[in-house]
C-alpha cells in the first residue's frame, strides 16, 4: 500500500515521503495514528501544494536570517570579567551568556545554535559562529574586558 508520511517516523520515512509499506502496518499503525495518509491523486496534489508553501516559507526565513547575519556581523558583545594574576580570566563565557546578551540587543537566538569551537576564557576579541538556519551561518564578535 502506498502512503504519504505526514510526520517523521524513525526508520520508515520523513514528512512528505511517499513510500510503499505493508497493508496492515499502514492501516493499523501509520494511518490510525496520523503518521501517514493513503496515497491518492488528491493527497498527492495536497502534498505538492504543501511542499511549495514550505519552500516559499523557507525562502522568506532564509532572507530574514541573511538580514540578521549582516546585522550581527557589525555587533560586538562586551563582557566584563574578573581576572587574576597576569590577566587570567576566572571562568568562561558560555553560550547561555552570549544568548542572553543577544536577547538584550533584540535577537532571540537559542543557545543551542551558538557554536563555540573552544571555551572563551581569555581577554580580547573572539569570533563566535551562530547557526541561524541550516543554510545561514552568522558570526558575532565577543570581547572580554578586564573588570576594574
Amino acid at each position: 500500500m502506498k502512503v504519504i508520511f505526514t510526520k517523521d517516523v524513525k526508520g520508515q520515512g520523513k514528512s512528505g515521503d511517499i513510500k510503499e509499506v505493508k497493508d496492515g502496518y499502514a492501516k493499523n499503525f501509520l494511518i490510525k495514528n496520523g503518521y501517514a495518509v493513503l496515497y491518492t491523486q488528491r493527497s498527492k496534489e495536497i502534498l505538492e501544494i504543501n511542499n511549495k508553501n514550505k519552500l516559499a516559507k523557507e525562502a522568506l526565513e532564509i532572507k530574514e536570517y541573511e538580514k540578521i547575519k549582516k546585522e550581527l556581523k557589525e555587533k560586538v558583545l562586551e563582557f566584563k570579567v574578573k581576572t587574576g594574576k597576569q590577566d587570567q580570566v576566572f571562568g568562561i563565557i558560555s553560550t547561555k551568556q552570549i544568548a542572553n546578551e543577544l536577547e538584550k540587543l533584540g535577537y532571540k537566538i537559542d543557545k543551542k545554535k551558538i557554536v563555540l569551537e573552544e571555551p572563551i576564557s581569555s581577554l580580547g576579541f573572539h569570533e563566535v559562529k551562530i547557526n541561524l538556519h541550516k543554510k545561514v551561518q552568522a558570526t558575532v564578535m565577543v570581547e572580554l574586558i578586564k573588570q576594574k
